[in-house]
């Protein structure tokens, strides 16, 4: 018992100074990634009768809670832009509701087009072929690829376009905002996004040589006609479950310049309700962050456990083990304290750290188990052999 114990104190303090090594990384390298939300990043008034640069791609099916206030939100953009709705085989609305939008008035500088898929092609997922449809009927320096949930401020687009062509990019996101609407919502998405900002160096990104860090977000993936192309489009992605995620990764590898940004309220999403509706959502694309590798995803979970279970173990064993859950816990108050600023939680989160965690593993879990007992992956309605998923994944980083 007294090994076990002696054990655990290690273990303890090897978590607790990993934690110090990447917050301390974090805190200073996150400042160095754009907010713009900050006057500086204003985008000019655009003259009328501008030639719209900008085409926003909005796939959707079964959207009809949210597609219309997204549709909306969208036409009222200070930046001239075209906007193709793709209604995706929904059953609820969803198409009616994009033709009502589009039979009103459009403002002066936009255009809305609705496109109607009755039927997906073999060898094709739902929104990968949404996404290459709209984008072969785009014929703007610029395109926009979002989700039909997502809504944004009059002047996102403006600024993330100005600011995309002052930095160079080939390829732009901005990374949303969540909509938290319970404490179960506040918990995970506080928790996801303090592991990203303290695992990713999200600041790296612009780095030509930094090849490892990469970022796509199906919310905002705003990428240049031109790199697209030479990326292969969706095309070249027509079975990737994380095709937002992958498609950064191309992106960069191809030898694009990536940019990233914060933008709070910019961009909006509510991604799920409740803990739970997150740890569902997870189930769809948890097991394809592994390209669907057993050995990985356990090898990865069992870290993970370690990560969340052995600091509150520690708090029972020796002086030394709870100097260790304490250095950790003052790490991660300082990463909540941080990362508030972009988002609506409260810094005292962190105390649920742990909980988030263990769902976060039981989510990836669950994602693994039920894809193997179905041999695929049911999503909206349509299932997708594994045998495919795993031909077509490739690595995200």
């Amino acid at each position: 018992m007294k090994d076990m114990w002696a054990a655990l104190t290690v273990v303890n303090w090897a978590i607790a100074l990993g934690w110090v090594w990447r917050t301390m990384t974090a805190l200073r390298g996150l400042p160095r990634v754009p907010n713009l939300t900050e006057s500086r990043f204003a985008a000019p008034e655009r003259g009328q009768g501008e030639v719209p640069r900008l085409t926003v791609i909005v796939p959707a099916k079964n959207e009809a809670v949210a597609i219309e206030s997204t549709l909306e939100s969208l036409l009222a953009q200070t930046l001239p832009l075209r906007v193709i709705a793709v209604d995706d085989r929904s059953t609820d609305g969803t198409g009616e509701i994009m033709e009502r939008v589009a039979a009103r008035p459009v403002p002066g500088g936009k255009q809305l087009t609705v496109i109607h898929v009755t039927e997906l092609p073999d060898g094709w997922l739902g929104k990968n072929h949404a996404l290459a449809l709209a984008a072969r009927q785009a014929a703007t320096p610029w395109m926009l690829f979002t989700d039909g949930d997502v809504q944004f401020a009059p002047e996102a687009l403006a600024r993330a376009v100005h600011y995309a062509e002052g930095a160079g990019a080939g390829h732009f996101v901005m990374l949303p905002t969540p909509i938290l609407h319970t404490g179960g919502e506040r918990m995970m998405m506080s928790f996801l996004q303090v592991v990203v900002a303290t695992a990713a160096n999200l600041w790296q990104i612009p780095d030509p040589k930094a090849k490892r860090e990469s970022i796509g977000v199906g919310a905002f993936n705003l990428i240049r006609r031109d790199v697209y192309d030479g990326v292969g489009g969706f095309e070249a992605l027509r079975m990737e479950v994380l095709e937002d995620v992958r498609l950064g990764y191309t992106v960069k590898q191809k030898g694009y310049r990536q940019e990233v940004a914060f933008g709070p309220g910019l961009a909006q999403v509510h991604w799920a309700p409740g803990a739970m509706g997150i740890v569902g959502n997870l189930t769809k694309n948890a097991f394809a962050i592994f390209q669907f590798r057993l050995p990985l995803l356990l090898a990865v979970c069992m870290m993970l456990a370690m990560v969340c279970l052995a600091p509150v173990a520690g708090w029972f064993g020796s002086d030394a083990a709870r100097l260790a859950c304490v250095v950790i816990l003052a790490m991660q108050l300082l990463m909540y304290s941080y990362y508030r600023q972009f988002s609506e939680f409260s810094r005292w989160y962190f105390v649920t750290f742990p909980v988030a965690g263990m769902l976060f593993l039981y989510s990836i879990l669950r994602s693994m188990w039920t894809t193997l007992r179905q041999g695929g992956v049911i999503w909206r309605g349509t299932f997708y052999p594994l045998r495919e998923l795993r031909r077509y994944a490739g690595p995200i980083r």
